[in-house]
Formats: C-alpha cells, sequence, structure tokens
C-alpha cells in the first residue's frame, strides 16, 4: 500500500550555481554543479534539468553520474544566463547502499545572480545554492 513506502530524506547533497572563470575562451561563465557533502559516496546518479515561466519553457537536459564519490562535487552544465529569468529545476535520484533517493531542487527566477552568492561546502568559492 501507498503508506507503506517510505521515501528517505535527502541530506547532504546540494546544487550550486558559481560563476567561474573560463581560461580558455577568457570569458565569465555561469556552470551547475551538484555537491556531495556526505560521508559516503552515492551511485547512479540522475539528474534531470528544466526551466520554465508563465510562458516559456525550455528542453530537458539529463545527466548520469555512475558515481559521485563522499566529500566530492561535479559539474553538471554550462548556464546561460538568460535561463535566470526563469524557474530553473534540477530532479536529482540517486542511490546510497540500496536505497534510492529523490529530490527536486528549486532556483526561482532571478534568484541566480552576483549579489546571491555566498560559500559553497567543499568547493572553496562563492556561488548560489540551494539545498
Amino acid at each position: 500500500m501507498k503508506k507503506d513506502i517510505q521515501i528517505p530524506e535527502v541530506e547532504d547533497v546540494y546544487i550550486a550555481i558559481v560563476n567561474e572563470y573560463n581560461n580558455i575562451y577568457k570569458t565569465q561563465d555561469w556552470n551547475a554543479y551538484i555537491i556531495n557533502d556526505k560521508a559516503i559516496d552515492i551511485e547512479m546518479v540522475l539528474i534531470v534539468t528544466s526551466g520554465y515561466s508563465e510562458d516559456k519553457i525550455t528542453s530537458t537536459f539529463r545527466k548520469k553520474l555512475d558515481l559521485l564519490p563522499k566529500k566530492s562535487y561535479a559539474k553538471i552544465e554550462l548556464m546561460q544566463e538568460k535561463l535566470f529569468e526563469l524557474n530553473n529545476t534540477f530532479k536529482v535520484s540517486f542511490f546510497e547502499g540500496n536505497k534510492m533517493f529523490d529530490k527536486t531542487y528549486l532556483f526561482r527566477k532571478n534568484t541566480i545572480n552576483l549579489k546571491a552568492l555566498q560559500p559553497l561546502p567543499l568547493m572553496g568559492v562563492k556561488g548560489v545554492l540551494v539545498k
């Protein structure tokens, strides 16, 4: 029965948007990262991203990571600044041990900007974080 299904709460896994210098193209880029601040590796990480507003919707982007080691992070995608005018969702599913976890992270429109930067766990840089 539905009442018997237990969905564990996701803790210590975050999505961050970081403004960083691109040495190859000599530009300031915004990149999305997933951060695993857990003391355990997570496996089969599936990330589905999209953006939307009342009258616009982006295409869906999917990324898979076989393994995201404990206390580490990985780049998900480059984000164009035009996307920040939209609500951006990151749906993340992963296995920790034999349990599946799932969480949707939401960056509301116009919340990704230079004024919203804060220190990020593990990365040693500033960015916009959703827990």
